[in-house]
């Protein structure tokens, strides 16, 4: 077999079975070897962003890697802010990248880069095979990378000699990483700092701790001691709805998210990070926590958090019987003008049991949490990095990971239009996915950022650079354009009757929300 051939088959052999592919002539032999091999499933997409945010979100739900297929160094740059997503959320990537042919580098044809240079920011992990008989040895490594705990972005760089000259065989995959288990000193630091101040104690959460499991633990710990449990302003996953202790999350907005944190003196980190401020401001500090709030990290990402929540609530004694029940709004279906309470309201009331809702709202979903606690239990994906474009192609590689459950995209109209190619894959593959466009017409956040950064009262070329409206962009239109049925709602009840009628129906449905 060739370099290609023995690289897919290990790929396949190591639990890497999906490829999420934008090929090029350097990668024809691996296209073929894809062709020739069973077991590799192949998702086309028509843009690189599109294919490395599916392979985030299909991480995030699987737990396992899926790859990816880019073209030299412009592929893989077109991939890099998706990748970057990524790489905050801590996903399990295996890249695939080609390369002209290691004798042909040295003539600086056009599309000749630096691809490792590229690869690095967003790579945990990178290699350029040598020759065909260490690409399998190479993909096994790449693979065990991707799996590490935390798991890694492994960019294998394939020249494409590398792929078409004859190869030894497969390589085997190195035995999964076991999951890191957690401190038992930072454990008891937890629980002495509980013991002694509870009342202005936050326990800080993220990662493994916003599964259902994990949350059920943070919520025996929170009515036994009567600390305060919050989340990052965003996650790769969390687990919500009824039956599951809901979190606030520390907002966006600094002005909001300092008066929360001003009277906690101790904030116990479960593999989240320091409060910090999404960007800096005039006058405005980059730390949200209070001056001499003391932070003690309990977990660190990869670590066994599950494991440190139950040793933390057995240290504290805190049982099932020490939850305080929750109160959540009644769910009642909204009626006539759309605004973003009815917008919540309806969103609440339409999703589906087990669904994923993958959040990429922005000013629109702020007030998105409080309604949809309530709401059938499913699981929640936000945008890590916060490079846009994200949500489009994270729901595709969700809809790719989980078949059987529904995935709901909400995206703001901006951000839809850096990625809306992820539309066509998912008529292409018939994935379960609703996407629900907030049709601002503007940015809306760059809007608020303006003011909040203090640049005065934008003047109309500002103003220009902020709106989308000249022309007015026809998401129906182009979804339709791409093989996906669409309606665009202007009201309460036309919102309902669309969000019924996209469930209820298998493959892709686009809901134009106008706003």
């Amino acid at each position: 077999m060739n370099g290609a051939e023995s690289l897919v088959r290990t790929l396949v052999a190591g639990g890497v079975d999906v490829c999420f592919t934008n090929p090029g002539t350097s990668e024809m032999h691996f296209v073929a070897a894809l062709d020739k091999v069973p077991g590799m499933r192949c998702v086309l997409g028509l843009f690189e962003g599109v294919v490395t945010g599916a392979a985030d979100g299909y991480f995030r739900m699987k737990g396992t890697p899926a790859s990816t297929l880019l073209h030299l160094g412009p592929g893989l740059a077109n991939g890099l802010a998706n990748l970057h997503n990524a790489k905050k959320a801590h996903s399990g990537i295996v890249n695939i990248v080609g390369q002209h042919a290691t004798y042909h580098i040295g003539y600086n044809a056009p599309l000749t880069s630096d691809i490792e240079g590229l690869a690095r920011p967003m790579s945990s992990w990178v290699r350029t095979s040598p020759d065909a008989k260490s690409v399998a040895a190479d993909g096994a490594a790449a693979i065990a990378a991707a799996k590490s705990a935390p798991p890694q972005i492994a960019t294998l760089i394939l020249p494409a000699d590398t792929a078409w000259n004859e190869a030894d065989g497969i390589a085997e995959a190195p035995v999964d990483t076991q999951r890191p288990s957690y401190s038992p000193q930072a454990v008891d630091t937890a629980a002495r700092i509980l013991h002694g101040d509870a009342a202005h104690t936050l326990l800080l959460v993220t990662g493994s701790a916003l599964t259902e499991h994990g949350l059920a633990l943070a919520e025996r710990i929170a009515g036994k001691t009567g600390c305060t449990v919050m989340g990052q302003t965003y996650h790769p996953r969390m687990a919500r709805g009824r039956g599951r202790f809901s979190v606030n999350r520390i907002p966006y907005v600094i002005e909001q998210a300092l008066p929360i944190l001003k009277n906690f003196r101790h904030i116990v980190l479960v593999e989240a990070n320091d409060p910090v401020a999404f960007f800096a401001y005039p006058n405005k500090p980059s730390m949200l926590k209070a001056e001499g709030c003391e932070v003690h990290r309990m977990t660190a990402w990869g670590e066994n958090s599950v494991a440190a929540l139950e040793a933390l609530a057995n240290a504290l004694h805190a049982t099932a019987q020490d939850v305080k029940p929750q109160q959540h709004p009644e769910l009642v279906k909204p009626t006539g003008a759309l605004n973003h309470s009815t917008i919540a309201q309806a969103i609440a009331c339409a999703i589906p049991d087990n669904a994923i809702m993958v959040d990429e709202s922005v000013t629109t979903g702020r007030g998105f949490f409080p309604p949809t606690a309530g709401a059938a239990p499913h699981d929640w994906l936000q945008n890590m990095g916060g490079s846009i474009g994200f949500s489009t192609p994270v729901a595709t590689g969700a809809a790719v990971a989980c078949p059987d459950r529904k995935v709901i995209c909400l995206v703001g109209d901006g951000s839809a239009m850096y990625t809306i190619q992820s539309l066509w894959t998912q008529a292409r593959e018939g994935l379960n996915v609703v996407t629900i466009v907030f049709a601002n017409r503007i940015y809306q956040i760059l809007r608020g950022e303006f003011d909040g950064v203090g640049a005065g009262e934008p003047g109309k070329r500002a103003q220009d650079m902020l709106k989308i409206d000249r022309p007015t962009l026809d998401f129906v239109a182009l979804a339709k354009g791409m093989g996906v049925p669409a309606v665009a709602v202007t009201s309460a009840d036309e919102f309902n009757k669309a969000l019924a009628n996209a469930v209820a129906e298998p493959g892709p449905r686009l809901i134009e929300v106008q706003m």
